[in-house]
């Protein structure tokens, strides 16, 4: 299938888009021996001989589906680029860097687990609200919200003109001062937790996610990644599709680590 040159230059982890196609300008990418400068050039790796800086693209790596698990620290934006420089996710996921994205978002001070891939069909998998695949979180707040509050926002609350769809809440732990709750949502809008308690007066103090659908808190500490297998790919495929898309998925062993302290 043709593409783009910068898109097969990025799946194949050798740049950016953006620096793929700076690569293209200054004349370092030839297609079958010819050199290209036209940014909307295609070219299918099945049949075409393409070259950055004289190094052969593989047509194998370039097509090579990766899955990776991450739990995202506090600080770190969910993008692939941020004009104010800030620290971004895929700044954690090392090699891998030019050749996934995240799926959906977590903000810059959420902590928890977030996924990473350039398979664009497990991204509107895990992503949209239609496939039901919750997500879960911990949810410090300020103060102790009564139980009518949290039932008016489990039920739905409006958020920018829109009302956010169920969830469920249940009460983890009070203090004098604050008070714990498991959020589980089937949507992931921008800031929805902290907004949802915003609307009761009750702001959020922290907030981890700890599981995606099946993939639950796995002890991985802030930083830490592992890929999902196989069989893991697989079983979000099945719960929507009759045959998995997925050729092939790198294995690594689980990194450990301890789990969050509840401070």
């Amino acid at each position: 299938m043709e593409e783009r040159l910068q898109k097969i230059i990025a799946s194949a982890g050798i740049a950016s888009r953006r620096k793929a196609e700076e690569l293209i300008l200054a004349g370092q990418v030839s297609v079958n021996g010819k050199t290209v400068r036209e940014l909307g050039t295609k070219a299918d790796l099945e049949k075409d001989h393409v070259k950055v800086s004289g190094k052969l693209i593989s047509a194998a790596k370039a097509s090579e589906k990766i899955y990776i698990l991450l739990n995202k620290p506090v600080g770190y934006l969910t993008s692939r680029s941020d004009p104010s420089k800030r620290q971004l996710v895929i700044d954690l996921v090392g090699q891998y860097r030019n050749r996934v994205h995240p799926v959906g978002r977590l903000d810059l001070n959420t902590e928890g687990l977030i996924l990473l891939t350039n398979d664009g069909e497990f991204t509107n998998l895990i992503a949209h609200a239609s496939h039901n695949i919750a997500k879960v979180y911990e949810v410090k707040v300020k103060g102790k919200p009564s139980s009518v509050q949290i039932n008016k926002i489990s039920r739905g609350v409006e958020i920018d003109k829109v009302k956010t769809a169920p969830a469920k809440i249940v009460l983890m732990e009070e203090t004098e001062t604050n008070a714990w709750y498991e959020v589980t949502l089937h949507e992931g809008r921008n800031q929805q937790i902290r907004k949802m308690f915003d609307s009761i007066g009750h702001s959020v103090v922290k907030l981890r996610r700890v599981a995606i659908g099946f993939l639950k808190n796995e002890k991985l500490k802030p930083g830490e990644l592992r890929f999902l297998n196989e069989t893991e790919v697989k079983r979000f495929f099945k719960t929507t599709v009759k045959k998995s898309p997925l050729k092939s998925a790198k294995a690594t062993k689980t990194t450990t680590g301890s789990r969050f302290d509840k401070a």
